[in-house]
């Protein structure tokens, strides 16, 4: 539901439509944001009074799209997620507890509370959209406004008058990086973390394998085959589109999966770049495990809360070095730059993990392959950041297997 139509940060005009700009299955949009310390609304959360930078009617359909509070209510429910985050909280208690936190699109504030809960010194919970409203009124519920302070705006304008020791943000999106907002949680970084600070989560990784998933295609396309006796097939081709031409959210399990997963990208949040995220190429090589038709790929992540890397975190003018697109091998991992910890938590959307609502994100062919035992599949993958929405992921898929080469482009939006 929207907030009445008393509140308002700038953004979301209250006569503008309530229709999204590329939605998504999740409907997961937020970016986080505060306002200068000048100026508060009667609301007593902060509004900046400074000119802020163009926002797009992209950004718009973003912010205001997180003002209905379906999107935190799915969020909050996924216990594996929830769960996690304050149990990475409570493990890391001695770096929060009378720290200065803060939480980049901080939603309902409830990762906000955790960190007041665990010792918190001051917690920024910042936020640009209406949803900041409601998050103020839950803060003052709980008896922490000495301790939270909620703002409203976007973390590119918003002016915190002190350095920070920690950033909390939960900016996965599907694919994990779909909808860009880890450059929010860089921003953050780069304006206010102090030297050595601690980012929550810490790193995060995206895999990809190749599946078999005959009983999808069947529901979606054989289907058409015969209807009550009636040959569709006709349908096939407009069937096949309307069913694989984007990217699916769905949830498959670890038969679906033909052979161990490749890295595409490992981000270190100590030390990515917002250009780093911009466009991101590699090339894999699977051998199948099993013979099976080939239906596509599976993309999922995890992401693990630990300290800061081997490099330098956040010290100003520091310039990390740019990961490479080399060639990794199946199942190989760029964690190498992670600190050495064999009690950091991950929360992983692997397809024999728990489930939680990020589910997988599939590419399904329009036909599926037939592949044999220790077949190989290869080729390259690249993902960047749509012109026409930055928000929007491009995916440009290239595989061959069998001496057959395909392409495959789409655009998670």
């Amino acid at each position: 539901m929207l907030p009445g139509s008393g509140y308002t940060n700038g953004y979301l005009p209250h006569g503008s439509s309530e229709k999204r700009i590329g939605l998504s299955p999740r409907e997961r949009f937020r970016r986080g944001s505060r306002s200068s310390r000048d100026s508060r609304s009667g609301h007593g959360f902060r509004v900046s009074g400074q000119e802020r930078p163009r926002c797009t009617e992209f950004d718009m359909a973003y912010f205001q799209s997180y003002s209905h509070v379906g999107i935190h209510e799915e969020m909050i429910k996924d216990r594996v997620r929830t769960e996690t985050y304050r149990a990475a909280i409570l493990q890391h208690q001695s770096s929060i507890a009378g720290k200065v936190v803060v939480d980049v699109g901080c939603g309902t504030g409830i990762l906000s509370i955790f960190c007041a809960l665990a010792g918190a010194k001051r917690v920024y919970a910042v936020d640009a959209s209406e949803i900041a409203v409601q998050a103020n009124e839950v803060v003052k519920a709980n008896n922490l406004s000495d301790k939270v302070i909620v703002l409203l705006g976007r973390v590119e304008d918003v002016e915190i008058e002190e350095e920070v020791d920690v950033i909390i943000s939960e900016w996965m999106g599907y694919m994990l990086l779909y909808e860009s907002m880890l450059g929010s949680v860089i921003t953050a970084r780069d304006r206010w973390l102090k030297p050595g600070g601690l980012i929550l989560p810490s790193h995060a990784t995206l895999y990809m394998a190749p599946i078999t998933h005959s009983e999808r295609y069947s529901e979606s396309i054989d289907f058409w085959r015969n209807v009550y006796g009636i040959d569709m097939s006709a349908m096939l081709p407009l069937a096949k589109q309307c069913a694989f031409e984007e990217p699916c959210v769905e949830t498959i399990t670890g038969e679906n999966v033909l052979t161990w997963p490749f890295v595409v990208k490992h981000v270190d949040c100590y030390t990515v770049t917002i250009q780093e995220l911009e466009s991101i190429t590699t090339r894999y090589r699977f051998t199948s495990m099993m013979q099976a038709p080939f239906h596509g790929f599976a993309f999922w992540f995890d992401v693990e809360f630990s300290g800061p890397a081997i490099f330098p975190a956040n010290i100003h003018g520091y310039s990390p070095p740019v990961a490479s697109s080399d060639t990794y091998s199946p199942g190989s991992s760029q964690r190498k730059k992670r600190s050495k910890s064999n009690e950091a938590l991950v929360l992983s959307t692997a397809p024999e993990d728990p489930p939680t609502h990020w589910q997988q994100t599939l590419i399904y062919f329009y036909d599926p392959i037939e592949v044999k035992q220790d077949q190989v599949i290869e080729g390259s993958i690249t993902l960047s950041q749509s012109k026409e929405n930055p928000r929007f992921l491009n995916i440009h898929l290239e595989y061959a297997s069998g001496g057959r080469s395909f392409v495959k482009e789409s655009v998670m939006r």
